[in-house]
């Protein structure tokens, strides 16, 4: 419900939680189409790491940049040019695919280009949610952002996979319409303006180190986000799906679409259950308690030779690591002020793609050292040495009990 004079409309939640779920349902099939297509023509590992790296290093670039951007300019706009810009890499994917060719440097290039639009696209899209609902409201909406956003999670890969079945060109395509929708339905949401930055005077490279800086003198928020970064960046076995699928399991591009979905069944469970029962209590050794057993459950995958086994296990990683998301996005949520909100979600997005992208390039290197099982158990192994070391090093966020008492510096 919306009251009179309020800057809040009940429809802005709703269009945000449908261009998001639009966009990363867009992104998941584009991925395991990326990667079946990647290894279909190398059979090769590292190349599959290698399509993490050249996402992640124009992301490096340019996500501290667009955080500062974010708090400078109305994060809306910078939203929809993202995802107009992610459009055109999924168009330029769609001709790769028709032209059928046999160099790989077409694909990364475009990729490259795919990871500048996510570059801008991720700090907008996540500062933008507290200016779309009252406060009272945003850790109830976080949750349901979270929940929905795992709809998309487990639709992604599964239609990712039949998609590919059908031919690269029907995912590439669709990949294409999804974007443009969320792009034009961004360009309508409403809701509070951010107000004036009083130090919008500052330069934009002293701007960006306030945000760093902010992070930094935050135990509780660094502490966070960057146990998210090593633990998925040692255990993320992602990358090396394509390889399970059709080495290890034996079930062909529809079976890494089911593989890729799994996590995000877990996921999306736990979701619903935080919607209607949010953690009240005890949250920092939560979070804690998940990354450890998002750790046990990557050994068990990367031992597995059973698809079901394979599925369970991924299943359990996924619910476990949606634990730790909810809880850090949370805690950075209402740790952050207002005019810093496009910086620190700059910060925490660049974290996150470093954990994602970057390990699916430690990932592909691992397998290609060592083989493909014990690069994944050897990650499981250094995300459960990871959790020992935080909780050393962190105190404050392992001893955090509710959410509501981290407020702005």
């Amino acid at each position: 419900m919306t009251l009179p004079g309020s800057p809040y409309q009940g429809r802005d939640l709703t269009i945000y939680l449908c261009t998001r779920v639009l966009s990363r349902v867009a992104m998941l099939v584009q991925s395991v189409a990326v990667g079946w297509q990647v290894y279909d023509l190398t059979r090769s590992p590292l190349d599959l790491g290698l399509v993490g790296l050249v996402e992640f290093a124009p992301m490096f670039l340019l996500t501290l940049p667009a955080g500062e951007l974010a708090d400078r300019f109305d994060p809306r706009r910078i939203l929809a040019l993202s995802l107009l810009l992610e459009a055109l890499s999924s168009g330029l994917l769609l001709g790769y695919s028709v032209l059928h060719p046999r160099q790989i440097w077409p694909l990364y290039a475009v990729l490259m280009l795919f990871g500048c639009a996510r570059g801008f696209s991720g700090p907008a899209g996540r500062s933008l949610l507290p200016f779309l609902v009252p406060p009272e409201r945003l850790a109830k909406s976080i949750a349901w952002a979270s929940s929905i956003s795992q709809v998309a999670v487990i639709a992604g890969p599964a239609v990712g996979g039949f998609a590919y079945a059908l031919g690269p060109s029907v995912a590439y395509g669709g990949c294409l319409a999804a974007f443009l929708l969320a792009a034009a339905g961004t360009t309508t949401l409403r809701g509070r303006r951010p107000e004036p930055d009083t130090a919008i005077l500052a330069g934009r490279i002293a701007r960006v180190k306030e945000g760093v800086q902010f992070v930094r003198s935050r135990p509780i928020v660094l502490g966070a986000i960057s146990l998210d970064l090593f633990a998925v960046l040692l255990g993320g076995a992602t990358a090396l799906l394509p390889v399970y699928a059709r080495d290890i399991l034996h079930v062909g591009p529809t079976g890494l679409g089911v593989l890729r979905s799994a996590p995000a069944v877990g996921a999306a469970l736990v979701a619903l259950y935080l919607v209607g029962r949010p953690l009240h209590r005890n949250v920092g050794s939560a979070m804690f308690a998940a990354v450890a057993v998002f750790g046990v459950a990557t050994i068990v995958f990367g031992l597995s030779t059973h698809f079901a086994l394979s599925l369970v296990s991924l299943g359990v990683l996924g619910a476990s690591d949606q634990i730790s998301v909810y809880i850090r996005s949370a805690l950075v949520q209402f740790a952050t002020p207002d005019p810093m909100r496009g910086r620190v979600s700059a910060v925490s997005t660049l974290f996150i793609s470093s954990s994602n992208e970057l390990g699916e390039f430690e990932s592909g290197v691992t397998a290609a050292l060592f083989g493909t099982v014990p690069a994944v158990v050897l990650g499981g192994i250094g995300t459960l040495v990871i959790v020992a070391v935080w909780m050393k090093l962190f105190p404050p966020l392992r001893t955090v009990d509710q959410m509501t008492e981290v407020v702005p510096a």
